[in-house]
């Protein structure tokens, strides 16, 4: 809640870790899903409907592109709706219900056309909320607070995860169509559903209703919405005062499906030198998600499951260290954050080349996850600080577009190149060139950051 200050000094502010936690229920019912999806149905396919291995692939890929062509436009959609309960939740609403039917249903199709329309419809709903959801962060947290909640944003997710690969798994094996598993990721994404209808109200539903001269009862939400209202219009005021005025005045003009085009030369530049940074990260991570158990049990003659626990400790790692990274963000700034994170990621993995023994190869990798949180935590907080608070769905879009071309390439490349040159040591090879490439990229970065030199209120 914004404090009284006097002239010259900043707002001080205090995050909401409740609503935060409650949002973070959204994104932990995402990942859930997409982990059941991402393990299952690729055993599905292969067992009940024989497919090849390239086109189990192929169909793995829909996601990415479904990500890739609507997100942007709908983070961007999303901005320009107005309701009673905000700009994100009635996307949210909509979606939640029918993607949580057609997960449901996915396991219970045994012809291959029914099963494939329940993926694909699956799939095109979920990127129709998945930009809204993530949005709901920077919607009610003001400006220097938003490293901090993205670390418990992606905290909430990783247990998504580790809820889904436990629990999920023994589920799975309870009925042969797996559907127990899908059922259970079902449940929990209405689950949340009804928890940030009840919870959440965006300061935009606060601006309609008064508008409109619609009353405004006295609940958490809104009393919560208030909160941010007062928090972010103070954070606002000062940021304002020492920011870049050209920036300002442009995010007067802002087209709200091209807000990028309303951005000075040098604000383009720095935006357009974080997005093929973060294509380039993401390239090294999803290469590395997609071969790594290949790369071990090649290079080190490991089982199967002796390689996917050693990858554990890396995404082990990021989990635990999530929130300090956001923290760490919010003090030192978000680009030092993510610079200190790309060398240090950089300096873990060149050893790798060496063919290092087991046992540093996973302690490097448990570093690799601290560098990572450093990076991915702090990112799409910096690419939002481009945006105005009409236009923050729309920044999301741009962080999703190259976030998710990275995941449709990187595989297929490096892919490519393990077949032309049969030699699985190219991994970490290849990982640390992205990395660097992403380093050098942030270089030419000069805006988007926000170094919080004020104290939390106690």
């Amino acid at each position: 809640m914004a404090q009284p200050q006097t002239a010259g000094t900043k707002p001080r502010i205090k995050l909401n870790y409740i609503q935060i936690f409650l949002i973070g229920l959204g994104f932990l019912a995402s990942s859930l899903a997409w982990a059941i999806y991402n393990t299952q149905v690729p055993l599905i396919l292969r067992d009940r409907f024989m497919q090849s291995n390239t086109a189990i692939g192929v169909i793995m890929t829909i996601d990415n592109f479904f990500g890739v062509i609507f997100q942007p436009v709908i983070g961007a959609w999303s901005d320009g709706t107005r309701s009673r309960i905000g700009r994100r939740l009635p996307w949210i609403a909509v979606g939640i219900p029918l993607c949580a039917f057609f997960f449901a249903i996915i396991p219970l199709q045994h012809r291959l056309m029914t099963f494939m329309g329940a993926v694909i419809a699956f799939n095109l709903i979920m990127s129709l909320w998945r930009s809204p959801v993530i949005a709901l962060m920077p919607d009610v947290t003001p400006r220097p607070l938003r490293s901090s909640a993205n670390g418990i944003i992606n905290l909430m997710g990783g247990f998504g995860s580790v809820i889904a690969f436990f629990i999920g798994g023994i589920l799975s094996d309870m009925r042969d169509d797996k559907f127990y598993a899908f059922l259970m990721g079902s449940i929990l994404m209405v689950l949340s559903l009804l928890v940030l209808l009840k919870f959440v109200r965006e300061p935009d539903a606060l601006n309609y209703k008064e508008e409109k001269g619609i009353a405004i009862k006295d609940t958490v939400a809104n009393r919560w919405a208030r909160s941010s209202r007062r928090d972010m219009i103070a954070t606002r005021r000062i940021i304002t005062e020492e920011g870049d005025e050209e920036q300002q005045a442009a995010k007067q003009k802002e087209n709200r499906f091209a807000p990028f085009l309303a951005l000075p030369r040098s604000v383009k530049i720095s935006l357009l030198a974080i997005l093929v940074a973060i294509l380039a990260w993401f390239m090294g991570y999803n290469a590395i998600e997609t071969f790594f158990t290949l790369f071990a049990t090649s290079t080190y003659n490991m089982t199967d499951g002796q390689a996917t626990m050693m990858l554990t400790g890396f995404s082990m790692a990021f989990l635990v260290f999530a929130y300090p990274a956001g923290l760490i963000g919010q003090k030192l700034g978000r680009k030092k954050t993510i610079l200190i994170g790309l060398v240090g990621i950089v300096l873990l993995f060149l050893p790798i080349l060496l063919r290092p023994s087991q046992t540093l190869l996973q302690i490097l990798l448990i570093g690799g996850g601290f560098a990572w949180a450093c990076i991915n935590i702090n990112s799409l907080p910096m690419v939002v600080e481009f945006a105005s608070d009409e236009t923050i769905g729309a920044f999301t879009g741009y962080y999703y577009l190259f976030s998710f071309t990275a995941a449709i390439v990187s595989p297929i490349l490096y892919g490519f190149i393990q077949d032309r040159t049969q030699d699985f040591g190219l991994l970490f090879f290849y990982a640390v060139i992205c990395f660097a490439v992403a380093l050098i990229s942030m270089f030419f970065v000069r805006h988007g950051d926000y170094v919080d030199s004020s104290k939390e209120d106690a």
